[in-house]
């Protein structure tokens, strides 16, 4: 590829990453240590994406709602915990002095939108999701997960770290910078042998016109007899041997911009190509950095504890108490 080029695609691919997670740079070195900030009588301004209003909640109350959209209420106690921790490492973030700041909604904490940061939802959304006896049963599910991680995060040599987590790894998370271009020690690729996606592979299929259209390549001009892995072909892979970049026809991408710009779950992606149309295969859900949510649940099934799980996929932390 073209240095010019490969420099484009490089900074096209950064700006992608910043305007997903606009403050990932500066919380992946977050110098924030849990000495500066404190739990109790907590409040947290969250801009309600739905209202489009700021929201005052009290930080357990906040983080039920986190833990309630961001993993199945029916996976076992010792994973929802791991989430709550991690979910309240990534708002003592933005809460303390010299914390990180929420520059799209200024006033605002956090944000409810799952884009911005972590997802939220309120009882009554549980109880339209759930139905109002499960509803009952799941809230307080989590919220016991919650009440007994009481004041704890995750920290990295004293400091609270980034607590990056996804859906689905499909066998093993990623190395921070092979995804985000921003290393993090505590984030290193691990393996993920009790992933428990029921569902962990999925299809998407295009047409080389389509793809053409989206991506602004050559592929429907290059002659039926070309060889398949001249059309599409990985040029780099990850350290777990995901797909780095690929090019398809006259252009080379990165996979984290390829999922993003054809809605693709993952980035461990195959693919197969007939006639005039490309397969996409990927395996697992999300950006596959941090805690894996599935292999959280495969791991409580195996009777390990949150303590556990946590240092599990974050690379070195311990886990400590806030005052």
């Amino acid at each position: 590829m073209h240095p010019l080029r490969k420099l484009a695609l490089g900074i096209f691919g950064l700006l992608l990453i910043l305007a997903t997670f606009p403050t990932l740079a500066v919380q992946l070195h977050s110098l924030i240590k849990p000495s500066q900030v404190k739990s109790s009588g907590t409040t947290v301004n969250m801009y309600n994406h739905l209202t489009n209003k700021i929201q005052p909640i009290p930080l357990d109350d906040y983080l039920v709602g986190v833990v309630a959209a961001e993993m199945p209420a029916s996976f076992p106690a010792e994973a929802l915990k791991a989430q709550a921790v991690a979910a309240r490492t990534y708002i003592m973030q933005r809460l303390s002095p010299g914390g990180i700041k929420n520059s799209l909604h200024p006033g605002a904490d956090v944000s409810s939108d799952p884009r911005e940061g972590q997802a939220w939802i309120s009882r009554e959304e549980m109880e339209k999701r759930w139905g109002k006896i499960k509803s009952l049963e799941y809230y307080y599910k989590i919220k016991w997960a919650v009440d007994n991680t009481q004041g704890q995060v995750i920290t990295y040599k004293s400091q609270l770290i980034f607590p990056a987590f996804h859906a689905s790894c499909g066998g093993s998370t990623e190395n921070a910078e092979e995804v985000w271009v921003t290393s993090a020690p505590y984030l290193k690729g691990v393996p993920c042998p009790f992933c428990a996606d029921p569902n962990p592979d999925r299809q998407v299929t295009y047409t080389l016109a389509d793809l053409d259209q989206k991506l602004k390549t050559n592929l429907s001009a290059i002659p039926v007899s070309t060889s398949k892995n001249k059309v599409v072909a990985i040029t780099k892979e990850t350290n777990t041997g995901r797909p780095k970049e690929i090019k398809l026809g006259n252009k080379t991408y990165s996979a984290t911009m390829l999922r993003e710009m054809l809605n693709l779950r993952s980035t461990r992606i195959t693919w197969t190509l007939t006639d005039d149309k490309i397969t996409f295969t990927t395996k697992g859900y999300g950006h596959g950095v941090g805690l894996c949510q599935y292999g959280a649940k495969g791991l409580a099934e195996q009777g390990k504890s949150y303590n556990e799980i946590l240092k599990h996929y974050y690379t070195g932390v311990e886990i400590t108490e806030m005052r």
